[in-house]
């Protein structure tokens, strides 16, 4: 029988990992939530955000910096391009390439996505001093460095 008050987790509270998977799934739901309104997916976001900061990118360079197989970004710049956030353009040094341009409506989007986003940080970061935020963001750098050294 388990002690009055004693979480069933206890254990794994005490585990780095286990925080954090927790934790991500609560900021990662209400990430979805926050976007969901504006019809992206967090995915469809990163992508759009990605291409609206980097116009001209090329798709395998869009999944490079979002740690995505090139493959699977596909369906996601479909969807972007038919929704006409995005539009593809043919590269002019390789005519076998494209380009990924946002468009005036993705752009809009974007902007509107950033500050929905921006309002959902600062909920999920709400009682942590500018400090906390800092020293929180310079741990989490760390975590993943470190993480992509053992890969």
């Amino acid at each position: 029988m388990a002690d009055e008050g004693v979480a069933p987790d206890a254990r794994l509270r005490g585990l780095v990992g286990y925080q954090m998977q927790r934790t991500l799934h609560l900021v990662q739901a209400d990430a979805a939530a926050t976007l969901a309104p504006l019809g992206l997916r967090r995915l469809t976001f990163a992508a759009l955000a990605v291409i609206v900061d980097s116009p001209g990118l090329r798709q395998t360079d869009l999944a490079r910096a979002l740690a995505i197989e090139p493959p699977n970004m596909v369906p996601v710049v479909d969807e972007l391009v038919r929704r006409g956030l995005v539009a593809r353009e043919r590269d002019t040094c390789d005519r076998r390439a494209s380009q990924l341009i946002a468009t005036e409506p993705g752009q809009r989007l974007c902007a509107r996505a950033a500050r929905a986003l921006e309002a959902h940080d600062a909920r999920m970061l709400a009682g942590l001093s500018a400090e906390a935020r800092m020293a929180l963001s310079a741990a989490l750098l760390r975590i993943e460095e470190n993480a992509s050294r053992r890969g």
